[in-house]
C-alpha cells in the first residue's frame, strides 16, 4: 500500500487512536436473540491489530466510543486491551476531549475511525480520520482516508498498519513474525 505523504504525516503523530464499535469493528449487523442478548460479528484481522499495538505500539492508547450498549462490547474491550470505553454515547467529540485532557493530548494526536454521521464532530477534529470504504458518501468526504475494507472486515487493522508503516514500526512488526 503506497500512502501518500500527507497521510503519513498525520498518521506519525498519532498516540490515541479512537474509534466506533458498529459499522467499523463490525459490520453493522446487530442479530438480537429472544433472551435479549445482542451477537455481534469481530474480525480477526481487527482482534490481531489489538495484539500488535500491545506488542509495538505500547505508547499509543485506544478508545472504543459507541452510541450503542453491550454487554458484549465491554467484554470484548477488556479482552483486546482496550484503554477507554464510552457506550451509549452520542457526543463522541466530548469523548474524545476528555481522554485528551486525561492523557495531555492534542488533537492532532488522534485519529478516529468512524462510519456515519454521529461520527462527523470528530472525524472532522481529529489529526486522522478514516472511515469503510462503505460509508455514507458525507462521511467519506469528510475523512482523510477511506479503507479498502468494508465495515466489519479489517477496517480496524488496516488503519493500525498505515500508523504503524508512518511511524517506523512495521518493519519491526515483520521481522517478529518472519
Amino acid at each position: 500500500m503506497k500512502l501518500k505523504k500527507e497521510i503519513t504525516d498525520k498518521a506519525k503523530k498519532i498516540k490515541l487512536l479512537a474509534t466506533d464499535v458498529d459499522g467499523v469493528l463490525t459490520d453493522g449487523k446487530i442479530v438480537i436473540l429472544n433472551s435479549g442478548e445482542e451477537l455481534k460479528f469481530w474480525d480477526a484481522y481487527d482482534r490481531f491489530a489489538f495484539t500488535l499495538l500491545r506488542k509495538f505500539a505500547t505508547g499509543i492508547k485506544i478508545a472504543w466510543i459507541t452510541g450503542r450498549a453491550s454487554p458484549q462490547v465491554d467484554a470484548r474491550a477488556k479482552e483486546v486491551g482496550v484503554h477507554y470505553l464510552y457506550q451509549k454515547c452520542m457526543d463522541k467529540i466530548s469523548a474524545v476531549n476528555e481522554i485528551l485532557k486525561k492523557e495531555n493530548l492534542s488533537v492532532n494526536e488522534v485519529a478516529f475511525i468512524g462510519d456515519d454521521l454521529v461520527d462527523l464532530p470528530v472525524l472532522l477534529r481529529c489529526g486522522f480520520s478514516a472511515c469503510p470504504k462503505n460509508a455514507p458518501a458525507d462521511v467519506k468526504e469528510a475523512v482523510d482516508y477511506i479503507t479498502d475494507a468494508k465495515s466489519g472486515k479489517g477496517v480496524f487493522r488496516e488503519v493500525v498498519e498505515i500508523i504503524f508503516k508512518s511511524q517506523g514500526l512495521w518493519k519491526k512488526v515483520l521481522e517478529n513474525y518472519r
